[in-house]
């Protein structure tokens, strides 16, 4: 038994969290670490642009505040929309799955039975495991392998606009710091390599948190980013030109 006491799979693989909980977290993060690159790049190609058409520290400094302030908002709403409406589809199919239940309780057993034989699950067994979690909590079990809803983890809109916000917020200070601090001949240059470390740091986290390969996330992101940076440049360079 090699000392295993008894302990369930989980445990003995702490490395392995298997829980809703930790799922739960994990897309969070991975949210807020999305949110904070789309806040880096989308910055970073207003002010690289902006100071590709003048040197003058207010213009851009104006227009880096005006693209946080849009964008964090619109994070914020576009992910509290999205959000409000995967709940409102949620509460509705499981009002369905309540009212299925208190109609017709042996349908739904059975229906149970069903998708625990479709999992591999021998059919008597698969009953008696229906039965016991349809004793203990039916709409929970139904919820669960149905519906892969967790009724007490609804997702939460407001909880979701706020850290869209804030992770958009924090991505977008690092180019605006970048832009404003150094002087005019190395403040594009500065931002540039800025920005691309911190799109490598941005791309290799999220792979990890997806357990994939790192290289081809940091490369695609270091790349998007570059050329969002060099055709908001060209774009002001050519603006600032004309002008």
């Amino acid at each position: 038994m090699s000392g295993s006491g008894g302990r369930p799979p989980q445990a003995q693989h702490p490395h392995e969290p298997h829980d809703a909980e930790f799922a739960t977290r994990l897309n969070w993060l991975r949210a807020g670490v999305l949110g904070a690159n789309d806040g880096i790049v989308s910055i970073a190609g207003i002010v690289v642009g902006v100071a590709g058409a003048t040197t003058d520290r207010s213009a851009i400094l104006i227009a880096g505040v005006a693209g946080v302030v849009a964008g964090a908002m619109s994070m914020a709403v576009g992910e509290y929309v999205s959000v409000s409406t995967q709940r409102d589809s949620e509460k509705a199919m499981l009002a369905l799955e309540r009212r299925e239940l208190r109609e017709m309780p042996a349908e739904e057993l059975d229906e149970l039975t069903a998708l625990y034989v479709d999992k591999g699950i021998e059919p008597a067994l698969a009953r008696e495991v229906a039965e016991q979690l349809t004793a203990k909590d039916a709409l929970r079990a139904h919820a669960d392998i149905e519906l892969g809803i967790d009724p007490d983890e609804l997702a939460n809109p407001w909880h979701a606009a706020g850290a869209s916000f804030v992770s958009f917020l924090v991505g977008a200070l690092l180019p605006m710091i970048a832009i404003l601090l150094p002087g005019p001949t190395w403040r594009v240059p500065v931002t540039f390599v800025a920005v691309l470390v911190a799109l490598a740091l941005t791309g290799r986290i999220s792979a990890r948190l997806g357990q994939a390969p790192s290289l081809p996330a940091v490369r695609r992101n270091m790349v998007g980013g570059a050329l969002a940076m060099a055709l908001t440049y060209a774009i002001g360079t050519a603006v600032g030109v004309g002008v």
